[in-house]
């Protein structure tokens, strides 16, 4: 029996949507703790590698790839 494939698109966007809602978790849980919303949101996204929305603002233009190559 041939199993259901699922197009690369799809595998990840389910990624994207799971590492989005780890995130908001790890945010609403340090925000718990008593540490700001922003700061929570930045420290969350150093650890995912990810840009927060205020970043954009600071012309952050110049720096290398969001995945550090670990060959």
């Amino acid at each position: 029996m041939k199993q259901p494939t699922i197009s690369l698109d799809d595998l990840i966007t389910a990624v994207e949507t799971a590492r989005d809602k780890v995130m908001a978790d790890e945010v609403r849980s340090l925000v718990k703790f008593g540490i700001p919303k922003a700061m929570a949101q930045q420290m969350v996204a150093a650890r995912f590698q990810q840009k927060v929305a205020s970043d954009d603002a600071e012309g952050t233009e110049g720096e290398g790839p969001a995945w550090p190559d670990m060959s």
